[in-house]
């Protein structure tokens, strides 16, 4: 693999990475929102499910002392490419910047565990529809017109 392409693939990660965030982040914005409100798609099983999962996975890598293995294969792929770690392209420097902060390990583990637990919270609040059986939606309930 040469330099270049492993630059590209560390920022494509980078990117996926933001994405995952961005999923987290905006989902958990999404069912604390329409979960009073009765929108329908913040109670679909898959992407409750989905969030959950990730929202623990990410929690449980920070209890372990472990950096997300999206993070460890970017910087991998930057060292193969001769870049510093984020001091590099303008796609690396900006979304970089937006979901890396500096601070110390147990803020982190904290922010995590207790974004895992609002998540939890919110499944009882507000509990994703029951699996679809084949029939029709008939005894779901409808949501809220504003």
């Amino acid at each position: 693999m040469t330099p270049a392409v492993a630059g590209w693939l560390a920022d494509a990660i980078l990117a996926a990475h933001v994405v995952v965030v961005a999923f987290v982040v905006a989902g958990a914005l999404g069912i604390l929102a329409g979960g009073p409100l009765g929108w329908r798609w913040v109670r679909h099983r898959g992407f409750r499910i989905a969030h959950l999962a990730l929202m623990v996975l990410i929690a449980a890598q920070a209890w372990l002392g472990r950096l997300c293995p999206l993070t460890i294969w970017e910087q991998a792929l930057r060292i193969r490419a001769g870049q510093a770690s984020y001091d590099a392209s303008f796609i690396q420097y900006w979304l970089s910047r937006m979901i890396f902060f500096e601070a110390p390990w147990w803020i982190f583990v904290a922010a995590y565990s207790t974004f895992a637990v609002l998540l939890a919270a919110c499944w009882w609040c507000w509990p994703p529809y029951p699996r679809r059986t084949g029939t029709n939606d008939a005894d779901r309930p409808k949501a809220k017109k504003p």
